[in-house]
């Protein structure tokens, strides 16, 4: 195993939500980045961050992790939910809120109902 993978392991193993993304929450780098962490925060959902641009290793490790080739990738209780497309259809869906609720995750179903009223 890597020392990326010991670091991604650990990471994930340690918290409940984490965002692999280019920048941070409260400084996204790209778009989807953007839009996943824009989700997460607005239904005040606490997530850890890790900005896979401040590590070339992380950036190309989680990837390699995960088997699947893009970035942004959200983990819940250790599991692999996906990138932004998949977050965005679980949003919608209300398939994420099912997750976080069946996983002891906090969020404000309002602010949730709020964003499928607005993209409905």
């Amino acid at each position: 195993m890597t020392e990326a993978n010991v670091q991604i392991q650990k990471t994930i193993s340690e918290n409940n939500v984490v965002l692999f993304m280019k920048g941070t929450s409260s400084m996204p780098q790209c778009g989807f980045s953007s839009r996943v962490a824009g989700v997460l925060n607005y239904m005040g959902v606490q997530f850890t961050d890790v900005n896979v641009l401040a590590d070339d290793d992380i950036r190309q490790g989680i990837k390699d992790f995960s088997d699947w080739p893009t970035i942004p990738q959200l983990y819940v209780k250790g599991e692999f939910v996906g990138g932004c497309d998949i977050i965005t259809e679980m949003m919608l869906s209300g398939e994420l809120d099912t997750m976080f609720s069946e996983n002891g995750v906090t969020f404000d179903k309002e602010a949730a109902d709020k964003i499928r009223e607005a993209n409905g």
